[in-house]
């Protein structure tokens, strides 16, 4: 062996050791903790993030929440592989794609499901997802929540962290686009009780008006167990459910989302669900498990202007969207308050 071969192997090893330290890396995260509850919260890191697809907003990604003994949020998948859009099942399985690999009351930002500028942009040029940054459009192919797009321009994430909240805010200006805005999140855990409080003001600071949805996705995992008999979604209006809801795996009775049977293998259960009015009280959602033995409410601000519930044997997820419009030097403000409690 030459020298110079010598040295290129101790190189390839030492490049090889290099990626796999950085591949074992644990993603970046925060401890939050009033004394009732405990949460781990991951931070924004375009190397090492948790999370660092495309679709959802990086700030606010609860990877665990605990209450007298229970986890409210985590995995609801197993695996995930960067070829995968959204997810499959392969085996006992199921396996995300790195736009959809996420956990906890996550949002996304959309507007009649497209992603802001998307449509006007030309092939190489940049459009906007709030909470992403700018991202290029690779051809002219119809836009897909669950496509990796390249990050042309991230913004700057500032954080501060306390004891019991945690502060991300996002700058972010294009000139090219005329998009600009400060987006700001508080997760703030109320003092001696087991409820948490996400706060969001969007700012634009850019030319051109900001009109978006913005939903939670709401991934609630408690403990783990698989929707079915015992798990009750209730709202404060009748509720209607459009004809993908499938009856032999759940049916509305009245105000409530009830299950028949234990979701399973490829089995879904998902609805566009309507029969909310215009008022802000409407946004208020009570999920119970009598087999956990827990639940929790959350509650909205800002009236709903859509609601979706998704559904398969490891999750159940309520989505609730609100509606914004944001002139130049203008801002929006929003709130939801999670309650958690147990059942006797």
């Amino acid at each position: 062996m030459t020298m110079r071969t010598f040295l290129g192997a101790i190189l390839a090893l030492s490049t090889s050791m290099s990626f796999v330290k950085a591949e074992a890396q644990e993603p970046p995260k925060a401890e939050l903790s009033n004394g009732v509850l405990h949460a781990a919260v991951y931070l924004p890191n375009k190397e090492t993030g948790f999370y660092r697809g495309t679709r959802f907003d990086w700030s606010g990604v609860i990877g665990r929440l605990e209450y007298a003994g229970h986890n409210y949020y985590g995995p609801w998948f197993t695996k995930t592989d960067p070829n995968v859009i959204d997810f499959v099942y392969r085996g006992s399985d199921i396996v995300a794609g790195p736009c959809s690999a996420i956990t906890g009351p996550v949002e996304e930002f959309s507007w009649e499901h497209k992603a802001l500028g998307y449509d006007e942009a030309k092939v190489g040029g940049t459009f906007l997802k709030i909470g992403v940054g700018m991202l290029r459009k690779p051809s002219e192919e119809k836009y897909s929540p669950y496509h990796l797009y390249e990050i042309a321009n991230g913004g700057k994430w500032t954080v501060k962290q306390d004891r019991d909240r945690i502060e991300f805010t996002q700058e972010l200006n294009d000139p090219q686009t005329g998009y600009g805005y400060r987006y700001t999140k508080i997760i703030h855990l109320v003092k001696g009780k087991p409820a948490m409080i996400l706060d969001h003001k969007l700012t634009n600071t850019g030319r051109r008006e900001i009109k978006t949805s913005v939903y939670d996705h709401n991934f609630f995992v408690l403990d783990n167990q698989p929707p079915g008999p015992g798990l009750t979604i209730k709202f404060p209006f009748p509720l209607k459910a459009d004809s993908h809801l499938n009856p032999n795996l759940a049916e509305v009775r009245g105000n409530e989302l009830i299950y028949r049977k234990v979701l399973e293998d490829h089995e879904t259960a998902a609805a566009q669900l309507s029969g909310f009015g215009n008022a802000a009280a409407d946004y208020h959602v009570t999920i119970e498990n009598s087999k956990a033995g827990a639940g929790m409410t959350i509650t909205g601000n800002r009236p709903l202007s859509s609601l979706y519930l998704w559904s398969i044997r490891s999750v159940s997820a309520v989505e609730p969207y609100i509606d914004m419009t944001i002139e130049p030097a203008h801002s929006f403000e929003w709130r939801y308050q999670y309650d958690y409690y147990t059942l006797k």
